[in-house]
């Protein structure tokens, strides 16, 4: 019985045989390419060969069922089966009549036709290795674009939910698969569990089968394997799973000698289970992933201690004069609240507000180099000593200038007494001259001034501290800054300041803030 089967010869099987067959012809042997159903695959057609073509047929169907490369004598016909598989797809006929051709006898055909059998099996294996090959090349390409993908959004600046879901989002395009997710490792009601945080289609998976995938992907490790491979496909099941989980693989996050969280997906669509290629792919995600997750906790420890030791700096200047303690913090805040507040009405990055409250933070620390006796001096201050407090912006400014990330904040230190009307110091700049982060530090430094007890006197209320900027503007205080800081909510600044920075529509409190604004600097 003749195969149904319709084949399709490659581009470069149909050459080639079609250059054999024309060699026959010329020898003088009619000769065909059929399928299974003896209908003819290349050129010449059926009519050049005398065999009929129901006799044909029923040739090209036995053939078919033979080894490729057998060679099979039927009256006057050799018959060669094609293919590179267990059976062959094609059968190709030649005719060597009933006695031998003296001019191309039936020996020396069937000698050709096995020369050719061999090439072409050779060349079909070689064809199939270099399509696997060509395969398997795109595949690893697409892989490598994956990572380089990953490589260039592992920004410290992102949250770890958009950077994995951009993960995940980037296997679904190579794995076609039902459900693929990430858990990481999170605190709930004092108990470390896996909870989930990006994910892509259906992951039929509850909180108590993410415990158990934990405990049996740790089982799996803990044997020395890469993964946790697991299906219905031969053998069974290995663990017990949700009925809609027809195959599952769970690959490893594995941080600072633990694992902190898993990817996980759920039956794959295109082949039946998950393998070795599939294992490979994930765990370099997944290792992706930690690297990202890592370097993100490394950062915010990095942003911790650069804060901290800003901070003990400033608390060193401020501990040498009780009565201006803390003054630093708040210069910081309210140059902050300034900057938030000009923002509405000007085009300020937030990086900018963050420099300019880093500048408020450290807009005296030159007075590290002014001795106490000065600093706290009850009296009158000599011409000396005004002079040598005078001289604490420069003093800052140098103490910042050799530390490139500070380069935005210099101008803060180094000009937050400056006036528009040239009669600050220490440069006596007027006007636009003055940087706007040096009008900003002046007005808020002024102001925690004004409302704080000095040594030489007590503090002033806010309705006169307003009263006296207002006398300052255009001489002391650049008159846009002011004139917004007058018009802001003063009295909730205030507020704000005296409740210890908490703040419920922005940062928990103060020193989360710091470290976000010090991200701006070091990242």
């Amino acid at each position: 019985m003749g195969r149904t089967t319709e084949i399709t010869l490659t581009t470069m099987e149909t050459d080639r045989l079609r250059k054999f067959l024309r060699r026959l012809n010329e020898l003088g042997v009619p000769s065909a390419v059929l399928n299974g159903n003896g209908r003819c695959l290349i050129d010449p057609p059926l009519g050049m060969l005398e065999t009929p073509g129901d006799v044909l047929a029923s040739l090209a169907g036995r053939v078919c069922s033979d080894h490729p490369g057998t060679i099979s004598r039927f009256e006057n016909l050799l018959a060669l089966g094609l293919g590179n598989q267990e059976q062959s797809h094609a059968v190709l006929v030649a005719e060597v009549g009933s006695s031998e051709n003296p001019n191309c006898p039936e020996n020396y055909v069937r000698e050709i036709l096995a020369l050719f059998a061999e090439n072409y099996t050779e060349v079909l294996k070689t064809t199939a290795q270099i399509e696997k090959f060509s395969s398997e090349l795109a595949l690893t390409y697409e892989e490598l674009m994956l990572v380089y993908n990953m490589s260039t959004h592992m920004k410290v600046t992102q949250s770890n939910a958009n950077y994995l879901q951009m993960a995940v989002d980037q296997v679904t395009q190579l794995v076609d698969v039902e459900g693929i997710a990430i858990f990481l490792e999170k605190k709930i009601d004092g108990i470390e569990r896996f909870v989930l945080t990006a994910g892509a289609g259906l992951v039929a998976i509850d909180q108590v089968t993410v415990d158990l995938l934990q405990q049996n992907l740790l089982a799996e490790l803990r044997q020395g394997k890469e993964a946790l491979l697991d299906s219905e496909v031969d053998p069974p099941f290995t663990y017990e799973w949700p009925k809609s989980i027809r195959n599952i693989i769970a690959v490893p996050m594995q941080g600072n000698e633990r694992m902190i969280g898993m990817m996980v997906a759920t039956n794959i669509l295109n082949k039946p289970d998950f393998d070795s290629i599939d294992v490979k792919l994930f765990n370099c995600v997944a290792n992706q992933c930690t690297v990202f997750i890592e370097n993100g906790r490394l950062f915010g420890d990095l942003k911790e201690l650069f804060i901290g030791s800003l901070k003990a700096l400033t608390n060193s200047i401020d501990a040498k004069d009780r009565y201006t303690r803390g003054h630093s913090e708040r210069v910081a805040f309210i140059s902050r609240w300034i900057a938030e507040r000009l923002a509405e009405t000007m085009p300020i990055r937030e990086d900018q507000i963050h420099h300019i409250y880093l500048a408020g933070l450290l807009h005296d620390i030159g007075k590290i180099g002014v001795g106490e006796a000065v600093l706290c001096k009850k009296g009158a201050l000599t011409e000396e000593e005004r002079n040598r407090i005078k001289a604490h912006p420069r003093i800052g400014a140098s103490i910042l200038a050799d530390i490139k990330q500070m380069k935005d904040i210099v101008p803060g230190v180094l000009y937050h007494h400056e006036r528009v009307d040239g009669k600050g110091y220490p440069e006596g700049l007027t006007g636009d001259q003055i940087p706007m982060i040096g009008k900003i530090l002046s007005l808020a430094d002024s102001f925690d001034a004004m409302t704080s007890k000095r040594v030489y006197r007590d503090a002033m209320s806010i309705k006169r501290a307003l009263t006296e900027i207002e006398k300052g503007l255009g001489t002391q205080f650049d008159e846009q800054i002011g004139r917004i800081f007058l018009e802001s909510d003063v009295r909730k600044l205030w507020s704000i300041i005296q409740d210890g920075f908490i703040e419920s529509w922005d940062y928990s409190n103060f020193s989360e803030y710091g470290a976000v604004a010090v991200g701006t600097l070091i990242r």
